[in-house]
């Protein structure tokens, strides 16, 4: 069993686009929608829900008022101002560190588990999908991709399944990490702009203090030759694998739209580029 991870610098640059048109290619795999912040897989590949889950991470703080003397111990002892004069603790304030709950003399504080949100195994045409829903200014977003990264590979070792293709987040947070480290693979996707090329740099020293093989793909090439061309020298530089080239083609969209991966919805151009690009990160992940 071998993992893809395909990353970007930030949002927009076509990772979910290509992510789902690898998944209708290839065969025997499990597909991971890993940006848990704001997942978008199932616009595209309209997944039926088998398997539902409450994601629970950290915890907070809650004063009992029937036990609590108001000695002022957790006040002065919270770092992140989160308790009242009245001794009431605001739950997004709350960093759940357990300072109050451990110094408090009367045992006057509660410490529940958060639940973050939900976490869900669907059916879809191209094959299962692992997927989440963090809830809204929820934290712990890089545990969450580690227990989706956990469930799918329990699902491909139950299927005899070989690959997992996970659509990671954008950035280079902590939920990113969790979503590259011990890959077998990541593919940058990037756009030939400044913050483009800038981008691509951050998450290629990312991958390489992971100790994670890179490869580049350059979305959109032909806005900006130039800097595409800059892109592909510094993968070069780099001991980065150039897979090649997406050329801007309103079908993305229009794929999208239609709730379609590209390479079904399309046979134009950039269709074309995609099914090239995939044969040389499989080549490389998956031989």
């Amino acid at each position: 069993m071998k993992e893809l991870t395909i990353i970007s610098g930030k949002g927009g640059t076509g990772k979910t686009s290509l992510t789902a048109a690898f998944a209708g290619l290839a065969e025997n795999k499990v597909i991971v929608d890993a940006d848990v912040d704001a997942a978008d897989m199932d616009l595209i590949l309209t997944p039926t829900v088998r398997e539902t889950d409450e994601f629970k991470g950290g915890h907070y703080a809650v004063i009992q008022p029937a036990l609590c003397t108001e000695c002022g111990e957790c006040r002065q002892r919270c770092q992140y101002g989160a308790i009242s004069e009245n001794f009431v603790i605001d739950k997004i304030d709350c960093e759940g560190c357990g300072v109050c709950v451990y110094f408090c003399p009367a045992d006057a504080i509660e410490f529940p588990q958060r639940t973050c949100g939900k976490w869900y195994i669907s059916d879809t045409r191209h094959g299962a999908l692992v997927h989440a829903k963090l809830g809204i200014a929820e934290e712990n977003s890089g545990l969450l991709v580690s227990l989706l990264r956990q469930k799918a590979k329990e699902i491909a070792e139950q299927q005899g399944l070989g690959k997992i293709i996970v659509d990671g987040p954008p950035g280079i947070g902590c939920p990113v990490i969790a979503s590259v480290a011990n890959s077998n693979g990541v593919l940058i996707i990037t756009e030939p702009t400044l913050s483009g090329i800038h981008d691509m740099q951050r998450v290629r020293e990312l991958a390489g203090f992971l100790k994670v093989p890179a490869m580049l793909c350059i979305n959109k090439h032909d806005l900006n030759p130039a800097m595409a061309d800059k892109m592909r020298d510094y993968a070069q530089s780099q001991d980065m694998h150039y897979v090649g080239a997406i050329p801007y083609d309103r079908d993305m969209t229009k794929a999208m739209v239609e709730q379609q991966t590209l390479v079904e919805y399309s046979n134009g151009q950039a269709a074309q580029a995609v099914i090239e690009i995939w044969e040389k990160v499989a080549a490389r992940v998956f031989p």
